[in-house]
């Protein structure tokens, strides 16, 4: 019996995002259960190392359902995106694609309005400024070298 690794295999079909979410959004709702478990648990847990250990396990998975949500977002504006060039072309105009850096720089307008939105634009400004200084500060000259 050969054993063949499905990604590189072309009796597996081509991998397409939005099937796979289709297929296997069931997989949503238990991940869910599991967070929900945890969540007691860390509740009910009187054991420091325990705990910790439930915590970090708690962020991992709320981590993962962000990216989840982050690609999900993604996959969604392009897909929008797509729509509208076919409607441009059925309209007989010439299709027009985004580089990189226009997706790039639509995607932070859109970031600093949720931000916006939420309120939590000033705080994020605020790190992002205080970030900056610090690699500044790392790139100037030291005084022991003066």
């Amino acid at each position: 019996q050969v054993q063949r690794d499905p990604r590189f295999d072309d009796l597996s079909g081509e991998y397409k995002p939005e099937i796979f979410m289709k297929t296997y959004s069931f997989l949503d709702s238990l991940k869910k259960q599991e967070k929900e478990m945890v969540q007691k648990q860390l509740k009910k847990c009187r054991n420091v190392e325990q705990k910790e250990k439930l915590q970090r396990l708690l962020n991992r998975m709320t981590q993962q359902e962000q990216a989840q949500k982050k690609q999900q977002k993604l996959r969604e504006r392009e897909l929008s995106l797509k729509r509208q060039q076919r409607e441009l072309a059925k309209q007989g105009k010439k299709p027009f694609f985004l580089k990189k850096s226009e997706k790039r720089k639509l995607e932070l307008a859109e970031k600093y309005a949720e931000l916006k939105r939420s309120g939590k634009l000033e705080s994020f400004l605020n790190k992002k400024r205080k970030r900056n200084a610090i690699k500044d500060k790392r790139h100037l000259p030291s005084h022991k070298s003066l």
